[in-house]
């Protein structure tokens, strides 16, 4: 059984899906993986959170437990023994400390980067808002959820369970390796999404395969309230 590499709380996740020609995938498709598809359809999902008391190895950094990611990420599966694994793959993860990027693409081989990032939680007696930020040059990118209060289960079969229920990590190495890698938590519970808005300049962020996102309105938004979670050991497949 893999070791646990990182535990951290996973809290107020901010989730935008959008619908995508999965031809535009394939070259971030890694080695022995192939596109997940939930009711024929294909999706990206940009994800803003907060990595809360963060432990490496079981030891907490100064000044690295509490931060912001944000990441736009895409869905796969892996067969390992005749069995289907369902993960996720990261286009790019945003984190605003330099010793988090440098220790995600090292021990992963991640594509992190650094860049200022703030947060801005608002929490009334009926509702909540929750956006995340992140400045590329001059220029701040957000993500802003409103939602009501009550945690809602996650319907078995539905979007929300597709998303949210991929437990495994896989990166292209290169053109003959993948790494992998597991993240095990609770199922979540979600909130119904009241707003929101999303002001990102994809092809910035991204790059121009996904600057058509600008102009694209999400199939879906939805906010999870998140866990305890632990990222394991990856390994090469």
């Amino acid at each position: 059984m893999a070791k646990t590499f990182l535990q951290a709380e996973w809290k107020k996740l901010a989730m935008a899906n959008y619908k995508v020609d999965p031809k535009l995938l394939l070259p971030f498709l890694p080695l022995k993986t192939e596109l997940d598809f939930w009711k024929n359809t294909c999706y990206v999902s940009l994800v803003g959170f907060m990595f809360q008391d963060t432990k490496i190895k079981g030891f907490k950094i100064p000044f690295h437990t509490d931060f912001e990611e944000v990441n736009l990420r895409f869905y796969v599966r892996f067969k390992d023994n005749d069995k289907w694994k369902r993960g996720v793959v990261f286009i790019k993860e945003i984190v605003p400390k330099h010793a988090l990027t440098f220790v995600a693409n090292t021990v992963y081989g991640e594509n992190y980067e650094t860049m200022p990032m703030a947060h801005n939680w608002t929490i009334d007696s009926d509702k909540q808002v929750i956006e995340y930020k992140w400045r590329k040059k001059t220029k701040w990118h957000s993500i802003k959820v409103q939602t009501g209060l009550d945690l809602l289960e996650i319907d078995e079969g539905s979007e929300e369970e597709f998303i949210t229920e991929h437990y495994w990590g896989y990166t292209k190495i290169n053109n003959s390796k993948t790494s992998e890698y597991g993240v095990e938590h609770p199922k979540w519970y979600v909130y119904k999404t009241v707003d929101y808005n999303i002001d990102v300049s994809f092809g910035d962020i991204y790059g121009q395969t996904f600057s058509f996102l600008d102009n694209v309105n999400p199939t879906s938004v939805f906010l999870a309230e998140g866990s305890l979670i632990e990222v394991k050991d990856g390994k090469t497949i």
